[in-house]
């Protein structure tokens, strides 16, 4: 489809003497110890100091333009054209993957979904969303309503919905789709729901109970968002970060976590590695015949990190569990290198399973015009492997989304992310036009 179409658009444009269009949108990390997601939460791995929700990473890809001059010999130059149009992003994307942005907050009162401007070109330019924060357990888990509960008999923990509904109103009045983020992590999961009587210094409850807990909450979640939203929701980050070569279970095929830093893996500690399993059961029991459902992870293209995400999605799928792997995207200007991520995303495109970038964050450790135009190199060169490896170009990979876990860098006092494509001004930088570039030539 995708030859025959542009076949068609060089007649077009051979007709038209170069005037040309673009199709309408579609619906639909930076070192060994990077973790998930965006700009106020840190935690460690037990790789190393990583960022939970962080984004700190960095880099990008200057396309070079042509000197007009014809005694330069047509010489390259090293600077991104600053002075095309700006146009939605999504619209270019469109033929190959959706193009989604992260709503960036981690309190009601600090989330962008309160900026005007900053939705808007949300809008404009992504056809996908993720709540980088707001969704995880630790907002909507209410430890008061589940002791009440407990009281009266009812094992079932309490859900309060007041941190995600503002954000699934607007996707629901906007046409926005969501990738729900997340139903099951070690981090930012109150310590509280693990224990006994649901107190902060109660023994761990056992496997069973554990159990209800989890359908409870999964069920009670999933049930919420398609009732009141209908459709919102497309596909769910089922289980987050449950693979770790560095501290995991020597009997478990796929390198279950125990630990994450000094911290306990408290789904590990009272289920045991059938938590990621079990997870994913609940979650195809309840979500809508058309939800896809995700695992996700960080470092994936790690070896053996990626051996051991392949064997856990493999064994997921030949019992019809999952949909889909996600691969943040927390990465620098030089690393990692474009045939590492290359070797990952073919390895994992040999179980069939849809592939997502979730969280795309390329930051620069000085923020100068020179970090700058290298941080727009390595966007550009980003999509451009994405591009080739997906199967609209021949490639081996169902890649059905990419995600940039942000849009302006310090959107608000206090955050420090330089990683996005947008300055704080709203003003596109060179990673824009880079990835515009990148697109156009297709």
């Amino acid at each position: 489809m995708k030859i025959r179409k542009l076949l068609s658009a060089v007649l077009v444009a051979a007709l038209l003497s170069g005037c040309s269009g673009k199709a309408s949108p579609g619906q639909s990390q930076a070192s060994s110890g990077i973790s998930s997601s965006e700009a106020e939460t840190v935690s460690s791995a037990s790789t190393g100091a990583t960022e939970s929700e962080t984004g700190t990473s960095t880099s990008a890809d200057a396309n070079a333009s042509v000197s007009e001059n014809p005694d330069t010999n047509a010489e390259e130059s090293t600077e991104t054209d600053l002075t095309g149009d700006v146009v939605p992003l999504k619209n270019l994307c469109t033929e190959y993957f959706s193009l989604g942005v992260g709503i960036n907050g981690s309190t009601l009162e600090n989330q962008t979904l309160n900026i005007p401007e900053y939705m808007d070109m949300c809008k404009e330019h992504f056809n996908s969303c993720t709540m980088t924060n707001l969704m995880k357990s630790g907002y909507i888990l209410d430890q008061f309503g589940s002791q009440d509960n407990l009281k009266n008999g009812n094992e079932e923990p309490v859900l309060n919905f007041s941190s995600i509904d503002p954000t699934l109103n607007w996707c629901k009045e906007n046409g926005m789709k969501m990738r729900g983020h997340t139903l099951v992590w070690h981090t930012q999961a109150p310590g509280w729901f693990f224990r006994e009587g649901y107190t902060d210094d109660g023994e761990y409850v056992d496997k069973d109970t554990m159990l209800l807990r989890m359908e409870s909450y999964i069920k009670q979640l999933v049930t919420h968002c398609q009732e009141e939203y209908p459709g919102v929701i497309y596909c769910w980050d089922v289980v987050n970060e449950a693979v770790e070569p560095s501290s995991y279970d020597p009997d478990s095929y796929f390198m279950c976590r125990t630990k994450c830093g000094e911290d306990p893996n408290p789904w590990y500690d009272t289920i045991g590695e059938d938590y990621v399993e079990m997870a994913f059961t609940y979650a195809r029991k309840y979500v809508a015949d058309d939800v896809k459902l995700f695992y996700n992870d960080y470092n994936t293209y790690q070896s053996p990190k990626t051996q051991g995400i392949y064997d856990l999605c493999s064994c997921l799928k030949e019992k019809g569990l999952i949909d889909g792997i996600g691969m943040q995207g927390y990465w620098s200007i030089d690393y990692p290198n474009d045939t590492t991520i290359k070797a990952a995303i073919t390895k994992f495109a040999e179980l069939g399973l849809e592939i997502q970038i979730t969280e795309l964050s390329i930051g620069v450790d000085e923020e100068t015009d020179e970090q700058f135009e290298k941080q727009a190199q390595r966007y550009g060169d980003v999509f451009k492997l994405l591009m080739d490896m997906d199967t609209q170009s021949g490639g081996p990979a169902n890649i059905t989304c990419v995600t940039l876990f942000g849009l302006v860098d310090h959107y608000r006092e206090g955050d420090t992310t330089n990683t996005r494509i947008f300055n704080k001004d709203y003003e596109p930088k060179p990673a824009y036009f880079a990835i515009k570039e990148t697109m156009e030539s297709r």
